[in-house]
């Protein structure tokens, strides 16, 4: 069963490599933080027009992300 808040499969290479990983890899902290920071945002405008809880959910999965 996919988990779309904590390890959206969409968001993995085969053998469970995640995107977020391989930026924080390549691009270094600060940068990934800006990018939570910019995520959350997102996900909290559009969660009453899109998907509701499931969309603060991953809100604060990149706000815990960035802490």
């Amino acid at each position: 069963m996919s988990d779309n808040v904590n390890h959206p499969a969409h968001y993995a290479l085969p053998g469970g490599i995640e995107c977020i990983d391989v930026l924080e890899a390549t691009q270094g902290k600060e940068d990934v933080q800006a990018f939570c920071v910019c995520n959350a945002i997102k996900y909290l405008y559009r969660h009453k027009a899109k998907n509701g809880i499931e969309d603060v959910k991953k809100a604060k999965w990149y706000l815990e992300k960035y802490i």
